[in-house]
């Protein structure tokens, strides 16, 4: 089984855009390096796409499936988790501006009625997690106690894996759990608010969720490998394996996961994408070329508490620059997005793994994203 990162990364010659110049050629050993670190510490494979001053440059290291020699497609489908959500919030903000919703206050309960929502929650409310709603994949309490949720791990989640859930099948078991706080007292990561949040699109619009995302933000930037794939199981080709571990009977199991119906996580974390169309929906985004200037703005404004916008993550480097960023991970594949302000420069990247309930993932998850952040813009 080969893991290295030998002969699959390359300068990005793929379109009009990504043509190179002496800066492009350069080989780039420490992307090369971060890669393979990456490789070493436990997970499957990873591709990297980097757009920055030196130009255009895209690699992969590892493999795309157990027991395989070929390394990932460089622009292979991937599920993106929670990397959804700065699509939806895009979307959301886009409605804003076209004048379908009102504005950023609006009271989620008035669009939606039929839920009982408390209202004083606002859309603003649920773009940057501060509505209290109950986190219907579980909430982690600060005395180590855990509420449990929906099931998305462990062998119930593989066996069940292929079942549909209706989104208010989803807010339904969240509003059966008391909230966390009061609408904007506090912050907590939510993935209810990003489901109620796709129901908004709909009641809002009249359409269907997949159809609005395609209108107004995949069709318009050209997002050709961007899948809405609502209760589908399956990714289009090409694309790396995912996998869960799980014992059973005292004995480890390991299975390909790769289909599953993403419904159980709806707008928490269903979509799938690719590197490439990562990097442009990022640098389009950032650089205006989606929203108009207040309302990126808004999007772009950190909350005090958990330096989160309306959608993504404000960060800063050591040497004062600011990044924003929404990474996800969603049983076997995760994704990483990461942009300077007017979308400059761009680092988009994509892991497969072996999933498991205790997360052992976990840590090198986060040395990995730091160690390729720092590469490109410097320590965060």
């Amino acid at each position: 089984m080969s893991r290295t990162v030998a002969q699959h990364d390359r300068p990005d010659r793929s379109d009009r855009q990504d043509r190179p110049d002496r800066a492009d050629r350069q080989d780039r050993p420490g992307l090369r390096k971060a890669l393979q670190e990456i490789v070493d510490s436990g997970f499957t494979g990873v591709t990297l796409r980097v757009h920055d001053r030196h130009g255009a440059w895209a690699g992969s290291a590892g493999v795309g499936a157990l027991g395989a020699s070929a390394p990932p497609p460089i622009d292979g489908r991937h599920r993106i988790g929670s990397n959804t959500k700065t699509f939806i919030a895009a979307l959301v903000l886009r409605l804003v501006a076209d004048g379908a919703l009102g504005s950023l206050d609006d009271p989620v309960a008035g669009h939606l009625p039929a839920f009982g929502l408390d209202r004083r929650i606002t859309v603003r409310m649920l773009l940057q997690h501060t509505s209290g709603i109950f986190n219907f994949t579980g909430e982690y309490h600060e005395d180590g106690t855990i509420t449990p949720g929906i099931p998305w791990q462990g062998r119930a989640w593989v066996e069940n894996r292929f079942a549909t859930h209706r989104p208010e099948e989803l807010v339904r078991l969240a509003l059966s759990e008391p909230p966390r706080f009061a609408p904007g007292a506090d912050w907590s990561y939510s993935n209810t608010n990003y489901v109620l949040a796709r129901l908004l699109v709909e009641q809002i619009t009249g359409r269907p969720f997949a159809e609005e995302m395609h209108r107004l933000v995949l069709r318009p930037l050209g997002l050709s490998g961007t899948v809405v794939p609502e209760t589908s199981p399956e990714i289009p080709e090409p694309h790396a394996r995912a996998y869960y571990r799980y014992e059973e009977d005292g004995r480890e199991k390991t299975v390909d996961v790769t289909r599953q119906n993403p419904s159980w996580i709806s707008g928490g974390g269903d979509m799938i994408s690719t590197t490439r169309d990562l990097h442009t929906f990022l640098s389009a985004l950032l650089g205006g070329r989606l929203l108009p200037a207040p309302l990126l703005a808004e999007m772009c404004t950190p909350h005090p508490q958990a330096g989160y916008g309306l959608g993504l993550f404000v960060q800063e480097t050591e040497g004062g620059a600011t990044v924003l960023t929404h990474n996800g991970g969603i049983a076997g594949h995760a994704a990483l997005m990461y942009g300077t302000p007017g979308g400059g420069t761009t680092l988009t990247a994509t892991l497969n793994y072996v999933d498991d309930a205790g997360m052992s993932l976990a840590g090198p998850f986060q040395t990995a994203t730091r160690t390729l952040v720092e590469e490109v813009f410097g320590r965060p």
